[in-house]
């Protein structure tokens, strides 16, 4: 009766616009990483290096909590040195930003395994036939990229809707935290619980069925794998 299930529908929405946010966010700071890491500057791929490494072994959780905090401690305290007032960071902003940043490391490895998969002969020849930098990556890099990124484009898009729920330990509103507002205020604890699980599951299939027709395209024309 109070409305509940627009409560949820209104999560589930918070919940996939986080979730698309920090999914491009991270393929954004991955590509760059990853062209970082195969750059051959040994200062640029030891700080990556230690990027992807401290936030694939900590947990989530951890960097959620502690890049929210710290980071918007050490903002205002940078702001403070300027003579400028505190600063209040968006909720949705602050969620897109800190797991975008998480998604960053495992995007790193995503792209830079897809970039090695690709033969080094079609590379020597967009060389040699005179393509800039710019060029050889728009005809030659990316249309090999996405086919060998793919699936791990696929299972880093449901980590991510999953890690979206983590968002609740910081009171922004998504999903998990829209139905345990409901679930304690009714207390009808399997009901709204369970209403959550089948909205995750609902994105879930929609998502596979989407990756699933994206590789389809981007492999037509090769031979399939026995």
């Amino acid at each position: 009766p109070p409305g509940w299930g627009g409560v949820l529908l209104t999560g589930a929405l918070a919940t996939l616009l986080i979730s698309m946010g920090a999914y491009f966010l991270g393929m954004v700071l991955g590509l760059f990483g990853a062209f970082g890491k195969l750059s051959g500057f040994r200062s640029i791929e030891w700080l990556l290096q230690l990027y992807t490494t401290v936030v694939r072994a900590v947990p989530e959780l951890i960097l959620i909590i502690a890049l929210y905090y710290a980071g918007t401690d050490g903002l205002n305290r940078v702001l403070a040195l300027v003579d400028l007032g505190p600063l209040e960071v968006n909720g949705l902003l602050a969620a897109v930003i800190v797991l975008g940043f998480v998604q960053g490391a495992y995007m790193t490895e995503v792209l830079r395994g897809a970039i090695l998969a690709i033969p080094v002969g079609q590379l020597e020849a967009a060389k040699a036939f005179g393509m800039r930098p710019a060029l050889r990556f728009r005809r030659v890099i990316l249309p090999a990229l996405i086919p060998n990124a793919l699936p791990g484009f696929a299972n880093l898009w449901m980590g991510v809707v999953k890690d979206s729920a983590l968002i609740a330990v910081v009171g922004y509103q998504e999903l998990a935290l829209a139905a345990r507002m409901a679930a304690s205020n009714t207390k009808q604890y399997m009901v709204f619980f369970l209403a959550a699980a089948a909205i995750y599951l609902t994105i879930t299939l929609i998502s596979n069925q989407i990756f699933t027709a994206l590789e389809a395209y981007y492999r037509r024309g090769q031979r399939a794998l026995a």
